[in-house]
C-alpha cells in the first residue's frame, strides 16, 4: 500500500482545524480532541502526501505554499461530504454537531439566551458555542459558522439575510430624571452626561450612533459592552442610547424625548457560503429567522405600529 493511501477524510478535518486556526490547542477544542492528537494526524498526512504542509513557529503552525493550495481541495471535499450527509441523513439525524455562532453582546444576552431553551428543545443532539467579541471573529477564516451582524457584508463568498430590524431610544432612570435639568429639545441634552460606545473601539458602523442624536454630543462614561451602558444608566450615571427590546424590561428606565429620537438598526444573519447547506448551520439559521421573527421577540416597539397606523390613516 502506498503512503499517499494511508490517510482518511478524519486526517483532512484535523488539516482544515489547523488551517484556520493556526493552533493545535484550538483546532483540538474545536474537535474536542487533544493536542498530541491533532500534533499526529498532522504529521500523519504530510507523511502519507510527502509534502510539508505547516510551518511551525512558536506563535503557531503557518501554512507552506503547498499546504495553501491543499486548503483548496480539502475545503472541496468538506462541502462534498456536507452535501452527500445531507442527503442521505433523514431530519433530525443530519441535525448533529456543533455549531459556534458569533453575536452582538445585547443580541446574544437579552435575546438569543433566552430562547435557548427552545433550541434545546428541538435540537438536542446540536451543540452550541455562543461568541460576543465580534471584532476577533472571522467567517473568512471560518473562526465562526454563523455570525449576526448589524451590517450587511459587502462582497465575498458569503450568504445573508436580514433577521429583524431593532429601535434604539435615549432613556434615563427615574431617579436620575428627578434630580437633573429638565430635557425638552435635542439642544437639552447637551447639559447631560452622557454613556456610550468606545468611538475608537466600535467594530460596526451601526453602533456609531451618537451623530444621530446630536452632533455635539461628547460621552462622559465610555464602554464596549452594551451591557456596562445599561448598567451604568439605570444607576443614574446620565443618558444612554439603548435597544428597545431589553430596555424596556427595566421599569426604571424611562425614555427621552420619546417624539423626537427613535433610531433604527439591522440584525443580519450570515455564514459562508459553503457552509449554508449544512443540516447543522442549516438549522441554527432557521430557528433563529423564526424565533425573531415571532411576536414574543419585541425587536419593533409597540408605538412604532401605533404611529405606523395613525400615519396610515391620516
Amino acid at each position: 500500500m502506498s503512503h499517499a493511501s494511508q490517510f482518511t477524510w478524519d486526517d483532512l478535518q484535523f488539516f482544515l482545524a489547523v488551517a484556520r486556526t493556526g493552533q493545535l490547542s484550538t483546532a483540538a477544542r474545536q474537535l474536542r480532541s487533544s493536542h498530541a492528537t491533532v500534533s499526529r494526524r498532522i504529521d500523519r498526512l504530510e507523511f502519507a502526501l510527502k509534502v510539508k504542509l505547516f510551518e511551525r513557529n512558536p506563535r503557531g503552525y503557518v501554512l507552506t505554499a503547498m499546504g495553501t493550495r491543499f486548503v483548496e481541495t480539502a475545503e472541496k471535499m468538506e462541502q462534498e461530504t456536507e452535501r452527500l450527509r445531507a442527503d442521505l441523513a433523514d431530519g433530525s439525524l443530519s441535525q448533529r454537531g456543533l455549531v459556534r455562532l458569533s453575536a452582538p453582546e445585547g443580541f446574544a444576552n437579552f435575546f438569543f439566551a433566552t430562547v435557548l431553551p427552545q433550541f434545546a428543545a428541538r435540537h438536542p443532539h446540536l451543540a452550541l458555542e455562543l461568541v460576543t467579541i465580534q471584532q476577533i471573529m472571522s467567517l473568512s477564516r471560518k473562526e465562526a459558522d454563523i455570525s449576526v451582524v448589524l451590517d450587511e457584508p459587502k462582497g465575498g463568498p458569503y450568504f445573508a439575510e436580514k433577521l429583524t430590524d431593532y429601535h434604539l431610544q435615549v432613556y434615563a432612570s427615574r431617579d436620575y430624571l428627578a434630580r437633573a435639568a429638565p430635557i425638552t429639545t435635542r439642544d437639552d441634552l447637551l447639559n447631560h452626561p452622557f454613556i456610550s460606545y468606545i468611538e475608537e473601539m466600535i467594530f460596526a458602523p451601526g453602533l456609531d450612533y451618537l451623530g444621530d442624536v446630536h452632533p455635539r454630543i461628547k460621552p462622559q462614561f465610555q464602554s464596549s459592552s452594551i451591557f456596562a451602558q445599561l448598567t451604568a444608566t439605570r444607576n443614574g450615571l446620565g443618558l444612554g442610547i439603548l435597544p428597545y427590546f431589553f430596555a424596556c424590561r427595566y421599569p426604571e428606565l424611562v425614555r427621552v424625548l420619546p417624539d423626537e429620537i427613535d433610531l433604527k438598526r439591522h440584525y443580519w444573519i450570515t455564514c459562508h457560503r459553503d457552509l449554508k447547506q449544512a443540516p447543522r448551520v442549516r438549522a441554527v439559521i432557521d430557528f433563529l429567522r423564526e424565533t425573531a421573527r415571532s411576536e414574543d421577540a419585541c425587536f419593533i416597539p409597540p408605538y412604532i405600529g401605533t404611529a405606523r397606523k395613525a400615519k396610515a390613516e391620516m
